[in-house]
């Protein structure tokens, strides 16, 4: 699958074509700790990743050096979570997800079966999930091969460098651009290409 993503993004965009001679092939290892990745992702929001590292690690403490269950995280105080170094936001953001986790709003055994568009609506019900959020969780968990996470800084910075913009190019830039350069439908793959322009991965 990947390397008919090579050959598309090569015969239809100059510029993938430039990078994908210049960088290495980049891995899609989807991944099933959903609940996990939704949680640590909260967690490392605004946060480098020594600092979410260091959090992630206390808040595992807390519930024996292991990943609470939604129904464990629920019975934990706010502030109790908060002793960990979260924000009071951020406790309750993680406390919200279990509760959708719970009330099965969110039901992590049929979402391979979801569309990209159905996820995305899924998660950010959630308090402190927003669509990059979401979009970095199709990439990275799910590897899904078409997203286009166009409020990315990251990708629009290295589109605006790319494809030698005038101007720090726009979620709606980099929509035209992938329209135009028909990356769908593997537009993660060219996002991952733009991620290493920068010499650069987004931190999730």
């Amino acid at each position: 699958m990947i390397e008919q993503a090579l050959v598309h993004l090569s015969r239809h965009d100059p510029v993938m074509k430039r990078l994908i001679a210049q960088y290495p092939v980049p891995m899609f290892t989807p991944h099933t700790n959903y609940y996990h990745e939704l949680v640590d992702s909260i967690i490392s929001q605004q946060l480098s990743v020594k600092a979410a590292c260091t959090i992630e690690a206390r808040f595992r403490g807390l519930f024996g050096d292991r990943y609470p269950e939604p129904h464990e995280i629920i019975d934990r105080d706010i502030e109790e979570l908060r002793s960990v170094g979260l924000s009071r936001p951020k406790a309750r953001y993680i406390t919200d997800l279990a509760q959708h986790i719970l009330d099965g709003r969110i039901e992590f055994a049929h979402i391979q079966e979801l569309s990209n568009d159905e996820i995305i609506a899924e998660l950010t019900q959630v308090n402190g999930i927003g669509e990059w959020t979401a979009h970095m969780f199709l990439l990275f968990c799910m590897a899904r091969l078409d997203v286009l996470p166009v409020g990315d800084l990251g990708i629009r910075n290295a589109v605006t460098l790319q494809y030698q913009l005038d101007h720090t190019a726009t979620p709606d830039d980099v929509r035209r651009i992938a329209a135009e350069r028909q990356w769908h439908p593997y537009e993660s793959v060219a996002c991952r290409y733009l991620w290493l322009s920068l010499d650069n991965e987004p931190a999730v």
